[in-house]
């Protein structure tokens, strides 16, 4: 095991439990059952003050485009390393291949590959789409397409569930989805390879998500866990389920009401892993700050004003993500605007 991929101890420790999460059925949601929708936002009120981590099922999201999206994946990690590197990420930039953050941090390194791009759907070319055909190839491109249906999934799914969040926390429904329509969201491919010691490194260290939110999609191979009442818990796949996950930005959306999800990924040592994981962003110049109606009824405001390009810069050139980012950026950002003073 190369040492840069060796985690300290501490962030290794095992899991011996399965978590019991919320699965939570959309059925009710879609067809505008307002007892059905009542009782949704009720168990994603749970979850979200608990850990911030729950599944979802009926979600409308065709599962031959699931299985679509991830035979495609599977075409690009399998190809040969020189190949793979032709769309390489490139430093300063959050697109593109990388193995193992490499490019990004010295130590710690996670046991994976990812294949990173943007999604936004108020542009002409929302992901891209010769993107993959001019850097792999034409037989990409058709992958290129695939994943714009995915993203365009995701997209309409988690603006469903920011309805949810919003009935959830007694706001305006309509407040957190008319927020994130216009944002530039983030799609990545993870790709765990198997590893001879898996005992010794992480796929995915222990982290808050910077984003808003997460909807991920995971192969039948086991991996992700996360830390509720004060053990890691392991996350069974379904695979007719996608899971969701609250990230740091809607934490302060929600003015601390709900709680970023901390979670991490293991490898094993027999069997490759995949998943796709979409991030719900704001647009990178958007103000975030919590409905009024919430500060007034929690009496102050737990986080500054900031903007998500703001968050992002830290996370790409100050900071790497851990579980107490948002407390580390908040600080950051009221002595930035201190100092300006």
């Amino acid at each position: 095991m190369p040492r840069r991929f060796v985690w300290p101890k501490e962030d290794l420790v095992g899991a011996h439990q399965e978590l019991t999460e919320p699965v939570v059925d959309l059925e009710g949601f879609f067809r505008g059952d307002e007892e059905a929708i009542k009782q949704t936002s009720d168990i994603i009120k749970a979850a979200c003050l608990q850990h911030g981590f729950f599944q979802v099922i009926n979600h409308g999201v065709d599962l031959n485009l699931i299985s679509l999206a991830h035979d495609h994946m599977h075409n690009f990690f399998k190809l040969p390393t020189c190949d793979k590197l032709r769309v390489r990420r490139m430093p300063g930039s959050i697109w593109g291949y990388s193995s193992g953050h490499a490019d990004r941090y010295l130590s710690k390194l996670p046991w994976k590959e990812t294949l990173s791009f943007g999604y936004n759907e108020n542009c002409p070319n929302p992901i891209g789409i010769d993107f993959f055909k001019s850097t792999l190839g034409t037989d990409f491109e058709q992958t290129g397409l695939v994943y714009l249906k995915y993203c365009e999934a995701m997209k309409g799914l988690s603006l469903s569930i920011m309805e949810l969040l919003a009935i959830s926390l007694g706001v305006d429904r309509g407040y957190y989805k008319s927020f994130f329509q216009d944002g530039c969201s983030i799609m990545r491919c993870n790709f765990y390879p198997p590893c001879q010691e898996p005992g010794l490194t992480l796929g995915t260290g222990p982290h808050r998500d910077p984003t808003s939110l997460t909807i991920l999609h995971q192969d039948k191979v086991g991996g992700l866990e996360v830390f509720s009442n004060n053990v890691w818990q392991t996350v069974r796949p379904r695979q007719s389920a996608l899971v969701i996950n609250i990230g740091d930005t809607f934490m302060a959306l929600s003015n601390g009401t709900y709680k970023s999800c901390l979670h991490r990924a293991v490898v094993n040592k027999y069997e490759e892993r995949r998943s796709l994981a979409f991030f719900l962003c704001p647009k990178e110049d958007k103000v975030v700050r919590p409905p009024p109606d919430l500060v007034c009824n929690q009496g102050r405001r737990m986080y500054p004003d900031f903007t998500w390009s703001d968050l992002l810069h830290f996370t790409q050139k100050c900071y790497r993500a851990d579980d107490a980012t948002l407390q580390n950026f908040t600080k950051w950002i009221i002595s930035r605007k201190s100092a300006s003073i």
